[in-house]
């Protein structure tokens, strides 16, 4: 059997993943963290992770319904217990409809576990949020207000529309129905082994999680008492007990590494196998490939394990455009109809999905809602299905992506005219897509008109009154306050319309003429010098949000004054390193405030322009400029990588911003941009001609740097991580909410492809 395959047919005890992993990654780095990912009887991934810093063990079932199972253990002082794995895999197993999968575990003897919580992912990633894994054991783990709130709603009703509501519901009474708040416990002695058992029903009934602790009599003794579950070793020593999970929720369909990787990228893997001289590289290499595998499903592709086992449009889109190179033909084509699928009316792409818990959270509120309106017939309707999966178009970088991924993979003469025509043809695709590009077209409309700033695409206000960051830098402060992305705007956008040229003349070859009324995209068909001129129009943004700044060291040196003084110090002295620079320093703003002026913030997006288009040498060195020069003037430091933010050359309350919210902030490393730096880098300097070499060596010296300084952090592989200073010395560190495997840092696959093309430094 070729190794390709063998080694995607991986023991069924054996974790597929493992973190930190032995000779790979530094224990150090994780803090006391460490996390297995096996695949269940279905193929569907299943994550158990030990936070040793609060005692949680949480395990993600990554299936269409996003589950989880978590509590919280602790050792007879009431600190977190040191848990540790007793088992070196996992038993899987499948039995009609439900799923299983048995693992063990030790800890010191007592150890206490409690807080116990089952239904979704979503609601554990809130209880971590608020930092409830502090409470009490017995404490209740999680209310969840919305549903509490559907019952005091249901108790005023009248007793017979109250009795249609329960029954939709599937309970008779409304004591029914609180007892599914909370998981039910319960113990069972025997002769040789005890079994405990903690399971909860959904709110609706019509799914259901397990989770069974067994021991040995002869060893440990179990009490169940106030929602706790106490195990002792009369004997001494540590406790050890296995722990089973099981769900009857809906499996997803697995893609295997044959069909989600193309010839090119065999035989580059093949070759990395070959080498004997860096056995390393492969073990990484393979990593990646299997992680991949456990993000990637028929249905759709999963952003990240353990927190974000959902569909998100961005991470997807993203994705695919970093991994063309390396996908086989089917996987545009997978996130094409994974995107289209979830279109909203108007045309919007999703940016993630409410799948199980969440959903049944997001609907309870909606009948709170009409409910208060006084709409019962509607909130009765609600009822019938709270599982729906619901969407979030919150989100506007998606919807300019979705035409760029559609129009490479329309345009790719690799794939047959014939399956292209398939494709569009199969679940109303075509309509969709042409959905969406009017979408696109009446969102750049004001500004192809009249472009002044005002007119860009904007962010949506929130309940507040403030800007949503709603594009990648998701996170409160990541566009600083401002109100316009320069992402967006100078990126997304214009590609977008240019995308929408490509997807129209494929239309045409493909003899394929969907009838368009949507304004200005009808005009745009009728005229195609009017979308010509549009896409003009757009390429002028970029103006909005170029910054000049001619002295350097005064707003440097305000900030280094304003951080604690550790911290000041150290940048100080790499500052007196690396020096000022002589000339005025120029970037594009991360983003622009409500009237349109730049918030000036040097930042990584930039980097994405160089995947979309070969540009000339000087235009790709003045955009990567800014990120290469060493922090704390540019976005670069030794031994970490690319800081995503740099916002020195900003206010104090945008400093005071990042402070409080550092997710995207100037502490922060994220491997998403770093594989898009590199990614553009190399597509530059493939496309740069034979016989300029020596033009593209500042390019080569960037991508080197970069993967040095990555690699010396030793955390290349996370979604995110950040630093610490340890006496005068920075320290990488992981981000505390990084994900282990996250799809767009997977895209290093894509990543060490190209640089082998051009030569690996």
């Amino acid at each position: 059997m070729h190794l390709w395959v063998f080694l995607g047919l991986l023991q069924a005890g054996t974790p597929v993943l493992e973190f930190p992993e032995p000779g790979l990654d530094d224990p150090a780095a994780y803090e006391g963290y460490q996390t297995r990912v096996y695949q269940d009887a279905r193929g569907n991934a299943f994550q158990v992770y030990l936070n040793r810093s609060n005692g949680r063990v949480v395990h993600l079932w990554a299936d269409a319904a996003d589950e989880s199972v978590g509590f919280t253990a602790r050792d007879s002082g009431g600190t977190p217990a040191e848990l540790a794995w007793s088992s070196s895999g996992a038993v899987a197993a499948a039995a009609g409809r439900t799923r299983s999968v048995s693992y063990g575990l030790e800890g010191p003897s007592p150890v206490t576990l409690g807080l116990f919580l089952l239904g979704s992912m979503r609601v554990e990633r809130d209880f971590q949020y608020a930092r409830r894994d502090s409470l009490p054991l017995d404490a209740p783990a999680f209310p969840q207000a919305e549903l509490s709130q559907l019952i005091e709603h249901l108790a005023r009703l009248g007793a017979r529309e109250r009795d249609r509501h329960l029954s939709l519901l599937g309970v008779k009474t409304l004591d029914e129905l609180r007892a599914r708040l909370s998981p039910r416990i319960t113990a069972q002695p025997g002769d040789t082994g005890w079994v405990v058992r903690v399971e909860q029903a959904s709110f609706d009934g019509k799914s259901h999680l397990w989770l069974v602790l067994e021991g040995d009599t002869r060893e440990t003794v179990v009490a169940v008492a106030g929602g706790t579950v106490t195990i002792r070793r009369p004997a001494g020593g540590p406790v050890r007990f296995g722990v089973r999970v099981t769900t009857d929720a809906a499996p997803l369909t697995p893609l295997s590494r044959s069909e989600i990787f193309n010839d090119d990228f065999r035989r580059f893997y093949d070759t990395v196998r070959a080498d004997s001289a860096r056995p390393e590289r492969f073990r990484r290499l393979e990593r990646e490939v299997r992680g991949m595998e456990l993000l990637c499903y028929r249905e759709k592709l999963m952003a990240g394990l353990p927190n974000f086992a959902t569909y998100f449009g961005r991470d997807m889109l993203m994705t695919a455009l970093l991994m063309e190179p390396v996908w086989a033909p089917a996987m545009p084509e997978h996130v094409i109809a994974s995107a289209l699928r979830k279109l909203s009316p108007t045309g919007a792409v999703s940016h993630e999905e409410a799948l199980g818990g969440q959903a049944i959270r997001e609907h309870a509120a909606e009948y709170n809602r009409l409910v208060d309106a006084g709409q019962v017939a509607q909130a009765r309707a609600v009822l019938t299905d709270l599982q729906a999966v619901r969407e979030n178009y919150v989100m506007v970088d998606d919807d300019f992506q979705l035409p760029v991924v559609a129009a490479r993979y329309l345009g790719d003469p690799r794939v047959p005219a014939a399956r292209k025509r398939g494709f569009l043809l199969e679940e109303r695709h075509l309509a969709r897509l042409v959905s969406n590009l009017a979408y696109v077209a009446r969102r750049a409309d004001a500004y192809a008109r009249n472009p002044i700033a005002t007119n860009l695409v904007d962010f949506p206000r929130d309940a507040e009154g403030r800007w949503i960051s709603a594009s990648w830098r998701d996170s409160r402060a990541g566009y600083g306050g401002g109100r316009f992305a320069m992402d967006v705007n100078v990126i997304w956008v214009p590609h977008a319309l240019a995308a929408m040229g490509t997807i129209l003349d494929v239309l045409q070859q493909l003899g394929m003429t969907p009838a368009i009324r949507d304004e200005p995209l009808a005009r745009f068909v009728r005229d195609r010098a009017a979308l010509q001129r549009a896409i003009a129009v757009w390429r002028g943004a970029e103006r909005h949000f170029r910054v000049a700044i001619g002295d350097v060291g005064r707003p440097v040196r305000d900030r280094l004054r304003w951080l604690p003084q550790a911290e000041g110090e150290y940048w100080s002295g790499v500052m007196q390193r690396t020096g000022l620079r002589a000339d005025t320093l120029r970037f594009l703003a991360l983003s622009l405030d409500g009237n349109g002026r730049p918030i000036p913030i040097v930042n990584t997006d930039p980097a994405m322009l160089l995947l979309l288009e070969p540009l000339a040498r000087d235009r790709t060195l003045e955009l990567v400029g800014p990120i290469m020069l060493a922090y704390p003037v540019g976005l670069f430091v030794d031994d970490l990588g690319p800081l995503v933010a740099n916002d020195a050359y900003a206010t104090r309350d945008v400093w005071e911003r990042f402070r409080q919210d550092p997710y995207h902030s100037p502490t922060v490393v994220w491997g998403r941009d770093v594989n898009a730096l590199l990614a553009g880098l190399a597509k530059q300097i493939a496309a740069a001609p034979a016989q300029s070499g020596a033009d593209v060596a500042p390019l080569r010296d960037a991508v080197q740097r970069t993967v040095t300084a990555v690699d010396r952090s030793g955390l290349r592989h996370a979604e995110l991580w950040s630093y610490r200073l340890e006496n005068g010395r920075l320290v990488p560190v992981r981000y505390g909410t990084s994900s282990d495997v996250q799809l767009w840092s997977l895209t290093d696959l894509a990543v060490q492809f190209a640089l082998d093309r051009i030569g690996r430094p």
